[in-house]
């Protein structure tokens, strides 16, 4: 196992954001879009900014590669779209820093862009960009201190993932490395839509919040409203991915990703 540096003290921009919202009684929703994807002349630009307007607490951009293990078809598919536009992780994060969209950004990519970049560069790039957290799924817990040495320098969160299978004993731990937000995968299995909310959602949500303070949000197998409402009954906040990507790549656009978005935004407010 790496040395795991402590955890900084202070929470940064995303982790504060969030508190924040929780405090105020708001449930949190953090959207995920491809990053560089560009569909029937709708830049992934516009469409970021459609979901903030829609009601988005931050956002969750993915730097596409080329063997993302995590994701499903749909996201696998705007990635694939996104790679043949010419995106790379440089590219989308130079457009990020033309973007101002008054929330906190987070990336989430997979750990070959981060090594091959370099731990230092890619973080001060993050950095440079205005992105606040990163998100690196298949870098297990283990080895992540190279990583988030370079993360805390930089000023970026690092965002670390509670699967359903965690033991009890390991919880506590990923919980205090982990900065921004506590990510609870809410199923064993890729990124994709499923016709109703799976159990380990619930199960993980209200065994994390039982051990940590931080933000704790679910992603994975999150499809719409009423899923979405159904884990924030435990959880402080979903992650909504591949059910707007799916719309992104329908060409329903800007327009079709805000009425998604607003539609979630109403139901956790409700």
């Amino acid at each position: 196992m790496s040395d795991i540096p402590v955890a900084p003290a202070e929470p940064g921009a995303l982790e504060r954001t969030l508190r924040a919202g929780r405090d105020e009684g708001r449930k949190l929703l953090v959207p995920y879009l491809t990053g560089g994807l560009t569909v029937g002349g709708d830049h992934w630009l516009d469409v970021l900014s459609a979901v903030v307007d829609a009601g988005a607490d931050a956002v969750e951009i993915g730097i596409p590669f080329s063997d993302p293990v995590m994701d499903g078809p749909i996201i696998q598919e705007a990635s694939e779209r996104a790679l043949a536009q010419g995106a790379t992780p440089l590219s989308i994060l130079d457009e990020v820093r033309r973007a101002d969209v008054g929330v906190p950004l987070a990336v989430m990519t997979y750990y070959n862009v981060a090594f091959r970049m370099g731990h230092e560069r890619f973080a001060s790039s993050l950095a440079d960009a205005g992105v606040s957290a990163a998100i690196l799924p298949d870098l297990p817990y283990e080895e992540v201190g190279p990583w988030a040495a370079a993360a805390d320098a930089a000023g970026v969160e690092t965002v670390l993932l509670a699967a359903p299978t965690a033991p009890d004993d390991r919880l506590p731990v990923v919980c205090a490395r982990a900065r921004g937000f506590v990510y609870a995968v809410g199923l064993l299995g890729v990124t994709g839509e499923r016709t109703a909310l799976a159990a380990s959602s619930l199960e993980i949500a209200s065994r994390l919040k039982a051990v940590t303070d931080k933000p704790v949000l679910v992603g994975v197998g999150i499809s719409d409203a009423a899923q979405a409402a159904e884990v924030c009954a435990v959880a402080d906040g979903v992650v909504v991915g591949s059910a707007l990507v799916r719309r992104v790549l329908a060409g329903e656009g800007p327009a079709g990703a805000a009425a998604f978005i607003g539609g979630i935004r109403s139901a956790l407010d409700a």
